[in-house]
C-alpha cells in the first residue's frame, strides 16, 4: 500500500508532512501523482500563522455571514494550497485519461483521487511547461475574473471590455497583481502601472512589460498629473487592488478618476479599520467592487464559468509563458523543504514572488 504525504499545520507556526495510507481507488475517480504544487503565500501564511478569520469566527455559507452561528475551522489544518499539477496514473472514469497531466486545486498533497464530477480538472496541453500549470485551475481564473468584473462594470462581456484602450493601475505586485497587469496589457490596455513598495516586484513588473512605480505618498498625485481626461477629471480609468492592506486600498482609491471603479481582489485578514472613506471615495464618487473567485459578475454566469476562466489563463500562458516563467515564477522548492520554506517566508527571511513545491517521483 502506498503512502500519501500531505502538508499539515498542527498548530500556529508549525508545518509538518503527514503520511497516511492511500485508500483504494473508487469507481468514477482517477488517481494522479503531484508534480508541482504552487504556494499562495498570502492566503496560506494566514493558516500557518493562525491569523485566518475562519479560525476566529464562524462562516455561515448559506447566509453569507461571519459570526458565532457559523462553522469555524480549527487546528490541525490539513488543506493548504490550491495550485496543483499532477499526472494521472490510473483512471476509473472515461472523463480523464491515464497519462494526462492535469491542473487542479486540492492542496499540498503528493497524491489525489480526483472526482471529475465534483472537482475542476483542466487537462494541460503537451507543450506547456508543467510548472506554469500551477496557475491554470485557480490563481489564473482569480485574475481573469478580476478583468471580467471590470468588463461588467463597463457594460461588457469579454475580458478586454473593461481594459482595452484604458489607463489601468494595479496596486500590489504579488503574483495576482502581476498576472492581472499582464492580462490587462495583453487585452489592450493603453497603459498598465503597477504600484508596489518592493523593488523585486517592481522589477518583475517591468520584465512583464508593465510600468512599475513605488508606492510613495505622492504616487496618486504623479499619476493624476500625467493622466488628464478633462477639467477636474484625472487618474486611472480602472484600478485593480491586489494587496490585502487597507493602506493599499486607500492608494487605489486615490489613483482613480472620478466615478471610476476599484476592482478589489485582495483578502484583508486584518480588516480595514483605518480606511478613510470620507476622503477620495466620497468626494470622487468612486465604486469598490469585490471580484471573488466564487462568483462571476451577476448576469454573466451563462457566459462565464471556472472552465472558461481557465481557458483564458491557458491562452495567456500560450502567448506569454516565457515571460511568466522568467519574471514571476521565482522559486522551485523540494516538497520535503516546505516546512523550512514556510518558516522563512513567515519570518521574512526570504522573499518569493511566486513559488512551487516540486514533488519527487515516487
Amino acid at each position: 500500500m502506498s503512502t500519501v504525504r500531505t502538508l499539515v499545520v498542527p498548530r500556529a507556526g508549525v508545518l509538518e508532512i503527514e503520511e497516511t495510507p492511500e485508500p483504494p481507488l473508487a469507481d468514477g475517480r482517477f488517481r494522479a501523482e503531484t508534480l508541482y504544487s504552487g504556494v499562495s503565500a498570502g492566503t496560506e501564511l494566514t493558516w500557518y500563522r493562525g491569523t485566518s478569520p475562519y479560525l476566529a469566527t464562524g462562516w455561515d455559507a448559506e447566509l453569507g455571514l461571519f459570526g458565532p452561528a457559523g462553522a469555524t475551522r480549527s487546528f490541525p489544518v490539513r488543506r493548504l494550497g490550491y495550485m496543483e499539477v499532477a499526472r494521472v496514473t490510473d483512471s476509473r472514469t472515461a472523463a480523464v485519461a491515464a497519462g494526462a497531466v492535469v491542473a487542479m486545486a486540492y492542496g499540498h498533497s503528493t497524491v489525489v483521487h480526483g472526482d471529475p464530477v465534483g472537482q475542476h480538472v483542466v487537462p494541460l496541453p503537451a507543450g506547456l511547461d508543467p510548472r506554469l500549470g500551477v496557475y491554470v485551475a485557480h490563481l489564473g481564473p482569480i485574475c481573469a475574473n478580476g478583468l471580467l468584473h471590470a468588463a461588467a462594470d463597463a457594460g461588457g462581456t469579454r475580458l478586454a471590455d473593461g481594459v482595452a484602450g484604458r489607463l489601468v493601475v494595479v496596486v500590489g505586485g504579488g503574483a495576482i497583481g502581476l498576472l492581472v497587469g499582464l492580462l490587462a496589457r495583453v487585452h489592450g490596455a493603453a497603459e498598465v502601472v503597477v504600484v508596489d513598495p518592493t523593488r523585486e516586484r517592481r522589477a518583475a513588473a517591468t520584465g512583464l512589460g508593465l510600468t512599475a512605480v513605488d508606492d510613495t505618498p505622492d504616487v496618486a498625485r504623479e499619476l493624476k498629473t500625467r493622466w488628464r481626461h478633462g477639467t477636474a477629471d484625472h487618474g486611472a480609468d480602472v484600478v485593480f487592488q491586489c494587496r490585502g492592506q487597507s493602506a493599499a486600498l486607500a492608494t487605489a482609491l486615490r489613483c482613480a478618476r472620478p466615478q471610476a471603479t476599484v476592482v478589489d481582489l485582495a483578502f484583508y485578514t486584518g480588516g480595514a479599520a483605518d480606511l478613510a472613506l470620507g476622503e477620495e471615495f466620497h468626494h470622487n464618487g468612486l465604486s469598490v467592487r469585490c471580484a471573488q473567485i466564487g462568483r462571476v459578475p451577476r448576469g454573466l454566469a451563462h457566459l462565464w464559468d471556472r472552465a472558461r476562466l481557465s481557458r483564458e489563463t491557458l491562452a495567456l500562458l500560450a502567448g506569454s509563458g516565457d515571460l511568466v516563467r522568467a519574471h514571476l515564477l521565482t522559486d522551485v522548492v523540494p516538497f520535503d523543504d516546505a516546512p523550512a520554506f514556510f518558516a522563512d517566508l513567515s519570518d521574512r527571511r526570504r522573499h518569493a514572488l511566486s513559488a512551487v513545491l516540486e514533488v519527487a517521483p515516487s
